[in-house]
């Protein structure tokens, strides 16, 4: 890694198939062992069940409510400052039932891989 300041650009912000957005703050080649993004799921929404092979996930919620399902644990309200820790290969998922943004930052180790990446929603829809 060498050293560097990113600025943030709201712009980067895209949809994904998970069902909310994604701005990847920190995913470089150059910095392998984590990555960072900020993701903003809509109120209302529920993300997809997926996973994430050889790849901890950890979610730090910054900014609404949500209800986050990991693994085979019962959902779990979680809001502002609460932490959630997601072992590699476990599927997870998370809903906004609040009235705003559900905003947390996902820092994942070793840095999230697209091709890792696992989409085990029994519900082929979206």
């Amino acid at each position: 890694m060498i050293p560097e300041v990113r600025t943030f650009d709201p712009g980067a912000e895209r949809w994904t198939p998970e069902r909310c957005y994604i701005n990847e703050l920190s995913n470089l080649p150059g910095d392998p062992e984590a990555s960072l993004a900020l993701a903003r799921v809509p109120m209302g929404i529920r993300t997809r069940w997926h996973r994430v092979a050889g790849t901890t996930e950890r979610y730090l919620i910054l900014e609404g409510a949500g209800c986050v399902e990991v693994g085979d644990l019962p959902p779990r309200d979680v809001g502002p400052r609460d932490v959630v820790l997601i072992p590699p290969g476990t599927r997870q998922r998370i809903t906004n039932p609040g009235q705003g943004d559900l905003v947390f930052l996902a820092v994942c180790t070793p840095r999230f891989r697209p091709e890792a990446y696992e989409d085990v929603d029994p519900d082929q829809g979206s």
